[in-house]
């Protein structure tokens, strides 16, 4: 299948469907969300597969494999070259001139027989349609696991940023409630100070979260083209599915299914064909040739009867001496050979630790998210006990504005365990070779909720 099929294949299986969402909207007008802008997960896959450089420079090396592949097998295709040739001449033999015209057709069709080159050259061809072919789904695998990762990168940034604020307008509460109170001279005014610093910290985090927000959003958009409008949520809540197999039966996978594997194994299968061209440049070649020829013009154009050959043979040629040229091809060749495979041994070393990784983060993701929420709930229960508990002078004001700190940044932790959970499957799936349609419309379907991460227990 052609890659612009399968790719037109992808895009029918995602669908496009619509979901209602609500952003976070920072202050700043430019980040603004534009109405023609991309809102679902399916709106930057789509304009990213259209778009993206590099996808679409894998998708014509792809194509170029192809048209090699094709070209080598028209070499052993019969070749059929046709002629002419009208001539007017002049000429002079003992004392006398004479002029006529000349004429010579000819029809030549050969069939090579036996070229062991052109032979180990036509499979190296149909390698490399296979490897391309295997590295446009690595770039196809990556670009959408990219696409995912940086749109979840812009939810957990607005997640954090409408956090920060909520985290203001809490501190900002408390430091009225502690004005009040040292008006009343029920605290001191170190409390009062110490309220500020946390203000002023949580103001200066306000402004990293805000900048992190715009390079998020730059990131999406320049992976797919296309301005970022109000994204859909994360819900408030998400299934964790358990993960299937254990970690060696995720290895098998990658090692069977990785795309990647796939196509430096064909580089080393057309590294070996190499080796066998060179070495087929010692071997004789032979070629069947028919032609047939009518001719009134003879050698040096001496003018002849009309006369109609038809000749039948076999080319046979032996190669004697290159000058060393051949032995130094196939020395070439073998190091080139040997390139390829410790290409394919890194690059499955390289597959096996990525895998054991996304296996361990997505086996450690439920009971990281269990822990961060129960953590939040702890925190939030413990500022509120920390604030009744101020409220009757039994705490300090320190102590009620650091239990205000870890519930936000438990919340925080929680947004963050979330959204590296789905980051973590993607990336498992894609090194075992087994990312699909499904898989992301698995993600998608995670962001139908419109409530903010912020309600999240």
């Amino acid at each position: 299948m052609k890659p612009t099929s399968i790719a037109v294949v992808l895009l029918f299986l995602a669908g496009v469907y619509a979901h209602p969402s609500i952003g976070a909207q920072p202050a700043n007008d430019d980040f603004a969300a534009a109405e023609n802008g991309g809102r679902t997960l399916e709106d930057f896959f789509t304009a990213a597969l259209n778009t993206n450089p590099s996808l679409s420079a894998a998708r014509a090396r792809w194509s170029i494999g192809t048209a090699r592949k094709d070209a080598m097998n028209g070499q052993f295709l019969p070749q059929v070259n046709a002629s002419a040739n009208l001539s007017d001449n002049q000429r002079t033999s003992l004392g006398e001139d004479s002029e006529y015209k000349g004429k010579r057709y000819s029809l030549q069709v050969s069939q090579v027989l036996f070229n062991w080159e052109a032979y180990a050259a036509r499979q190296q061809a149909y390698l490399l349609e296979d490897q391309t072919e295997a590295e446009y789904y690595v770039e196809l695998a990556k670009l959408l696991t990219d696409v995912a990762d940086k749109y979840l990168g812009v939810l957990q940034a607005e997640d954090a940023l409408l956090s920060v604020n909520a985290e203001l307008d809490a501190m900002t509460n408390q430091i009225n409630q502690i004005e009040t109170m040292y008006g009343l001279q029920l605290v001191k005014i170190t409390d009062l100070y110490a309220a500020q610093a946390r203000l002023a910290a949580v103001s200066a985090e306000h402004v990293d979260v805000e900048s992190n927000l715009a390079i998020s959003r730059e990131a999406l958009r320049a992976i797919a083209d296309l301005p970022v409008g109000n994204l859909a949520r994360l819900p408030v809540a998400i299934e964790v599915p358990q993960l299937d197999g254990d970690l060696n039966e995720w290895l098998a996978r990658a090692n069977a299914n990785n795309r990647q594997i796939a196509a430096s194994s064909f580089a080393l299968q057309r590294a070996d064909k190499a080796v066998s061209q060179e070495r087929g440049a010692y071997l004789p070649r032979a070629s069947l040739v028919f032609q047939q020829q009518l001719s009134d013009i003879g050698f040096e154009n001496v003018r002849l009867s009309e006369s109609e050959t038809s000749y039948v043979g076999i080319d046979f040629s032996v190669p004697l001496f290159a000058g060393g040229s051949n032995r130094a091809a196939v020395r070439e060749a073998t190091s080139r050979r040997s390139i390829a495979e410790s290409e394919l041994k890194q690059i499955q070393l390289d597959t096996t630790a990525k895998t054991r990784l996304a296996y361990l983060q997505v086996k450690s993701g439920e009971s990281r998210i269990n822990a961060a929420r129960t953590l939040a709930e702890s925190t939030t229960t413990s500022y509120t006990a920390m604030q009744r508990g101020f409220e009757l002078a039994t705490v300090t004001s320190v102590d009620v504005l650091n239990a205000l700190r870890d519930q936000f940044r438990a919340q925080r932790d929680l947004q963050k365990a979330r959204y590296d959970h789905i980051r973590a499957n993607l990336v498992l799936r894609r090194e075992a070779g087994i990312l699909t349609a499904a898989d992301l419309l698995n993600v998608s379907g995670l962001l139908n909720n419109t409530d903010s991460a912020l309600n999240a227990q």
